[in-house]
């Protein structure tokens, strides 16, 4: 496991401000990876915490993606997932709850799942805010206190 955080201090890493940089959208055009498109992008918090957005997005299959929020463990080089946007391409359980679905979803650091030694982020809720890769990024933004330049704005909901 990349590190343990209390669900206080993962509420905090969420409302750090997360400025993106003017040219966000040219930094995240997905890139051929091994079966899938891939991109992240590094960003530095107003409270000196470095996140990494990623980006995935499966080339056959256009449900399979994820959009995560990660932040680097200090004095590390591992990241610790704070959310994950997943695309309705497959099953999840949250053990700890005996619940199964199969429909987008967002997965959650949380205290208790890193307790019982799973990953960090492996607990999950269903979700209606979003239907595609873009969207998800949008609801990524809006959750996780990213903070779009004033001469994006206009452009922030515009598909690339």
């Amino acid at each position: 496991m990349a590190g343990t955080y209390s669900d206080q201090e993962i509420a905090l890493l969420l409302q750090e401000r997360k400025p993106l940089p003017t040219d966000w959208r040219n930094r995240i055009q997905l890139r051929a990876k091994r079966g899938h498109d891939e991109r992240d992008l590094v960003l530095l918090g107003d409270a000196g915490g470095e996140f990494r957005v990623i980006l995935r997005q499966n080339k056959i299959n256009a449900l399979d993606f994820s959009v995560i929020l990660a932040v680097r463990v200090p004095n590390s080089n591992t990241v610790f997932r704070l959310r994950r946007y997943n695309g309705k391409s497959h099953e999840h359980t949250n053990h700890i709850e005996d619940q199964t679905f199969y429909d987008f979803h967002i997965h959650m650091a949380t205290e208790r799942y890193q307790e019982i030694g799973t990953r960090e982020d492996a607990y999950a809720q269903p979700t209606d805010r979003y239907g595609d890769l873009h969207q998800a990024l949008r609801c990524l933004i809006e959750d996780a206190n990213l903070d779009v330049p004033p001469e994006a704005q206009g452009r922030l909901f515009e598909e690339t």
